[in-house]
C-alpha cells in the first residue's frame, strides 16, 4: 500500500496525483507556455476580418474554453478518443495562413465549416494509424520533432526581442527582461532542488513579470476591459461549406497529423524515455481531429497539440496527467471568466521569450534523442540531413517557390515541418537498407 501511495503521488508518473499545492503551479506553467499562442491566432483573424471588440472577445473566450475541453479529453480519454498522455491542446499557428486565405474569401463561417469537415477527416486518419505506423519509425518522427524545435527557435527569439510588430522591438529593455527570465530559469533548474527546480519556468515568468511592471511593459487595460462572466455560445458565427476551403483544410489536417505524431513521440521520449505506443498516437490524433470539429461548433479555430508544452515535459520530466489537468481547468475557468484570462494576456512577450526559448531548445534535443535511437548509418544520415536542409531551408526562404501555384506555396512555403516530414517519409521508404550498404559501412568504419 505504501509503495502504491508513493507511485500515485509521483509527478513523474502518468497516473500520479501530486498535492494541489504542487500540481496547481506546475499546471499553470503549461498554461503560461501556451496561453499567448492560443489567443494570438483568433486576435489576428479577428483583425483581418474587421471584427468588433465584442466579436474578438467571443473568439478569445471560445479559444480558451475549447482548449481546456480538448486538453482534458487528451488526458482522460473517452473510448478511443484521447492519447492518455500529458498533451496540451490549443489554437494552431500552423493553420493560420490557410485560415487567412479562407477567411478573406468566405469569412469566418467558411473557416469553421471547412474545419468541421477537416476535423472528422483527421479523426478518420487516427483510426487507421496502426497499419501506417511502420512508415513512421523513430528516425522519421525524430526528424519531425527536431524540425519543430528548430523552426520554433526564431519565434522564441522574436518573443525575447519584444514580439513581432512591437514599437520597441529589439530594445535593450526587452532583451534585459528576457535574459533575466532565462538566467532565472536556468539558475532554479540547475542550482536548486525539489519544487523550485521543477517550477523553474513559472518562477522565471513571475520574476520577469515583476521586473517588467516598473519598466512600463505591462498593459493592464485588457483586465479592465474584460467582462466578469460569459458562457460560450455555440454556432455564434455560423457554418458555411465551400469545396475549395474544405480541400485546403484537409491538406492541413494531414500535416497536423504528422505534427501530432511528432509531439506525442516527443512527450514519450522526453518524459518517459520510450517510444509512443500505437494506442497513444492513434488516440491523440483522433482527439486532435474531433477536438477541432468541436471547436468549429464553439467558434474556436483549429486545435492541435502544442509543441512548447512538449518542451516543458522534456525540461521538467513531469508526466502527471493530473498536473496538466489543473492547467486545463484554469483554461476552462478563464473561458467562463474573461478577466482571469486577461491577466495572463498582460504578460509581456519578452518575458515569455526568456522561458519559451528554453523549452523550444528541449524539443530539438528530444528530436535528436529519437533520431539516435536508430544507428546513424550513411542511409539514415542522408534521410535526416536532406529533410532538415530542404525543410528548414525552404521554410525560411518561401520566396524560392514564388513561381509555383498559390495553393502549392500555401502548403509548402510556410512550413518547413511539412517539407521535412514528406522528405524523411519518402526517403525512408525509397532508400534501401541492404547487405551491400551494410558491408560498405563496415569497411568505411
Amino acid at each position: 500500500m505504501e509503495n502504491s501511495a508513493k507511485v500515485n503521488s509521483s509527478k513523474y508518473e502518468l497516473n500520479g496525483k501530486p498535492p494541489l499545492k504542487e500540481a496547481i503551479p506546475l499546471g499553470l506553467q503549461h498554461i503560461l507556455a501556451m496561453f499567448v499562442g492560443n489567443v494570438t491566432v483568433p486576435i489576428i483573424i479577428a483583425g483581418i476580418l474587421g471584427f468588433s471588440n465584442a466579436e474578438q472577445t467571443i473568439l478569445i473566450q471560445s479559444a480558451m474554453f475549447v482548449a481546456g475541453i480538448a486538453t482534458l479529453v487528451q488526458l482522460y480519454p473517452i473510448g478511443r478518443v484521447g492519447a492518455k498522455m500529458p498533451v496540451v491542446m490549443g489554437t494552431s499557428f500552423g493553420f493560420l495562413p490557410t485560415c487567412i486565405a479562407i477567411g478573406n474569401s468566405f469569412g469566418l463561417a467558411g473557416i469553421l465549416g471547412a474545419q468541421l469537415i477537416g476535423g472528422f477527416f483527421c479523426g478518420f486518419l487516427g483510426l487507421f494509424l496502426k497499419p501506417l505506423r511502420k512508415f513512421f519509425p523513430s528516425l522519421v518522427t525524430g526528424t519531425v520533432v527536431l524540425t519543430i524545435g528548430l523552426s520554433l527557435l526564431p519565434t522564441g527569439i522574436t518573443y525575447m526581442a519584444g514580439g513581432s510588430g512591437a514599437a520597441d522591438f529589439g530594445s535593450p529593455s526587452n532583451w534585459s527582461i528576457a535574459l533575466i527570465v532565462l538566467v532565472t530559469v536556468v539558475f532554479f533548474k540547475q542550482f536548486t532542488k525539489g519544487f523550485t527546480s521543477l517550477a523553474s519556468i513559472l518562477i522565471g515568468l513571475i520574476v520577469g513579470y515583476l521586473v517588467a511592471i516598473p519598466l512600463g511593459k505591462v498593459d493592464f487595460s485588457a483586465i479592465t476591459q474584460a467582462g466578469w462572466f460569459a458562457i460560450p455560445r455555440p454556432l455564434h458565427f455560423g457554418l458555411a461549406f465551400h469545396w475549395e476551403a474544405i480541400v485546403a483544410m484537409l491538406i492541413m489536417y494531414v500535416v497536423t497529423t504528422v505534427e501530432t505524431v511528432g509531439d506525442i513521440s516527443g512527450i514519450a521520449m522526453g518524459g518517459a524515455n520510450r517510444e509512443a505506443t500505437d494506442r497513444e498516437l492513434s488516440g491523440g490524433i483522433i482527439s486532435n481531429g474531433l477536438g477541432s470539429s468541436f471547436a468549429a461548433l464553439f467558434n474556436a479555430l483549429p486545435n492541435t497539440s502544442y509543441s512548447q508544452n512538449v518542451g516543458l515535459v522534456s525540461f521538467t520530466g513531469i508526466m502527471s496527467r493530473f498536473v496538466v489537468a489543473t492547467g486545463a481547468i484554469f483554461l476552462l475557468i478563464a473561458g467562463l471568466f474573461p478577466k482571469l484570462g486577461a491577466i495572463v494576456v498582460t504578460v509581456p512577450q519578452s518575458v515569455l521569450g526568456g522561458a519559451t526559448v528554453v523549452m523550444f531548445s528541449q524539443i530539438a534535443l528530444t528530436g535528436i534523442n529519437l533520431i539516435t535511437k536508430e544507428k546513424l548509418t550513411t542511409r539514415n544520415k542522408i534521410i535526416v540531413g536532406l529533410a532538415l536542409a530542404l525543410g528548414l531551408g525552404l521554410g525560411q526562404v518561401p520566396d524560392a517557390l514564388a513561381y509555383l501555384p498559390d495553393s502549392i506555396q500555401l502548403i509548402f512555403g510556410g512550413s518547413g515541418i511539412v517539407i521535412a516530414c514528406i522528405v524523411a517519409l519518402l526517403l525512408n521508404i525509397i532508400l534501401p537498407q541492404d547487405k551491400i550498404q551494410k558491408k560498405v559501412e563496415k569497411e568505411i568504419a
